[in-house]
């Protein structure tokens, strides 16, 4: 397995579980990939993904290994599932109650906007269970076909209810005139690194799987990615990390290994690559595997991030977990995006790391620094593009200034560490620093997506940036689905044969096989 991501280790874990004998190679010093720990001004701060929504799909991984998710990690399902603010008009809530939710809607906006909200859950309810088991559940499709064939060509309702060739901003527009609310629905189209002005409606499904549930893990994500690279370990896998793989090898045709930065070769006859398979089209994991999956454009890469890890004071505004500020005018700030430029009034998200999600929660002592997590979206330019001195205190400013006008004071300037996306191309190389692979713009673009297979025998993917979507629960999908494909691919293996995933295995029966 190359890479050990949240995508990876699941497979690891899954595989290794069949009798596959697996090694994660591990090119940083952490498991978890995105997921990992940021040391600021003596506090360690999450410093990848921190909503955690779609448990059902880690409570499968881990049963699957004989395991329960919450024997090892701390999972505590939030109340508050996310706080939103606009200039001096107060905050807004989202419940993990659907009707406590409407009445806030309600009480914020009016007695029509809760019936909006009402009516926009049920469509984002009924897309999400149309899509759940042919798509994101499902194998990975070139065209709509065989998912529709799957759906059932009789189930036109079921199809035309997907919206694939609405725009999600028009949509969100039907069910609510309040352009706040049409704002703070529309934000989810960024959880896959999209715009809500050039995302479909589809996308819509993504608030009914926060709407679903929001769950707090302690210690963060990186947490459960530390959590799965333990379970890996007891059905045998091996993890290395400060493990850089240089190179595919080849065989006869197909995947037959890999090479490390230090000469090590390691043979398989399955490799798994868990990263961006940008890496891999752009000749970093050798020229076998350049010729494996197609390049993404650069126009089609999804959304970077401006993100600060910051240990600071806060005053004003109170925080939950999960905080957006919004923006006074969203088109402008994507406008300046696509332009290639960051924006200029930004939206902020803040996860205040040491807040619960449940409103008897108590803030942090008064007086006393507190982590955050701070997100603004930018361009992914992060390869051809240098962020200076000046231009990372613009930004900074820029953030700061939207908290300031909806209420929130930090301390000028916050301890804090600023990770651009030239920082981001620098840890993930070929991306530009885009932190979900593929943008979802346009209908076909989900199918896009590479899925596990790639034209290398033996060579397959998974990830956050691979098919079904990008996100945590996503990229476990994706590590099943690759679990799935190469127990299929092991099954025609004979016993003579090695089998190599990107993680590693050797072979332990007629059925296993070795992956690295």
């Amino acid at each position: 397995m190359i890479g050990a991501g949240i995508g990876g280790l699941s497979s690891a874990a899954l595989l290794a579980a069949r009798g596959a004998d697996v090694t994660v190679l591990e090119k940083e010093e952490w498991v978890g990939g995105k997921a990992r720990r940021v040391l600021v001004d003596g506090a360690q701060i999450d410093g990848g993904p921190t909503v955690f929504t779609y448990r059902a799909v880690f409570d499968e991984v881990f049963a699957a290994c004989g395991a329960r998710l919450e024997d090892h990690v701390g999972v505590t399902r939030a109340e508050v599932l996310a706080r939103h603010a606009w200039d001096d008009c107060g905050s807004l809530d989202l419940f993990a109650d659907p009707e406590a939710s409407a009445r806030a809607i309600g009480a914020f906006a009016g007695p029509g906007a809760a019936r909006g909200y009402r009516a926009f859950a049920a469509e984002a309810q009924r897309i999400f269970e149309v899509l759940e088991e042919p798509f994101l559940r499902g194998d990975k499709a070139s065209t709509p076909l065989p998912m529709m064939w799957k759906i059932g060509p009789w189930k036109v309702g079921d199809m035309l209810a997907m919206r694939p060739f609405d725009g999600m901003w028009n949509a969100l527009g039907q069910h609510f005139s309040d352009p706040r609310l049409q704002q703070l629905f529309g934000r989810y189209a960024t959880y896959c690194g999209s715009s809500p002005f050039a995302a479909p409606a589809t996308l819509m499904l993504i608030a009914h799987l926060e709407a679903r549930g929001v769950w707090l893990i302690e210690g963060g994500i990186h947490a459960l990615a530390k959590a799965l690279a333990s379970l890996a370990e007891r059905q045998g896998a091996r993890v290395r990390t400060g493990a850089a793989v240089t190179e595919v090898l080849t065989a006869k045709g197909r995947a037959s290994g890999v090479r490390l930065a230090g000469g090590e070769v390691i043979p398989a006859d399955i490799v798994i690559c868990n990263g961006d398979p940008s890496a891999l089209a752009t000749g970093r994991l050798g020229e076998a595997a350049r010729r494996a999956v197609p390049a993404i454009p650069r126009a089609k890469r999804s959304l970077s991030a401006l993100v600060w890890y910051a240990h600071t004071r806060t005053r004003g505004f109170e925080l939950s977990h999960h905080n957006v500020f919004f923006s006074r005018d969203y088109a402008r700030e994507f406008r300046e995006i696509a332009a290639g430029s960051s924006p200029s009034e930004p939206t902020v998200y803040v996860c205040a790391i040491d807040r619960g999600a449940r409103l008897a929660d108590a803030p942090p002592p008064a007086g006393t620094r507190e982590r955050l997590q701070i997100i603004v979206n930018a361009p992914a330019d992060g390869d051809i593009r240098a962020y200076g001195p000046e231009e990372r205190e613009q930004c900074t400013q820029s953030m700061m200034a939207t908290l300031r006008r909806c209420g929130l004071e930090l301390e000028d300037p916050p301890e804090h560490r600023l990770m651009t996306p030239q920082d981001w191309e620098g840890l993930f190389p070929a991306t530009g620093g885009a932190l979900y692979g593929r943008a979802s713009h346009g209908w076909a673009a989900s199918f896009q997506r590479q899925g596990p297979m790639t034209r290398l025998p033996g060579l397959y993917c998974t990830g956050g940036a691979t098919h079904p979507a990008a996100g945590v629960p996503m990229a476990a999908l994706s590590g099943q689905l690759a679990a799935r494909v190469i127990a299929k691919d092991l099954a025609s293996m004979t016993t003579s044969r090695q089998a190599a995933i990107p993680g590693g295995m050797s072979t332990r029966s007629a059925t296993t096989g070795s992956t690295g």
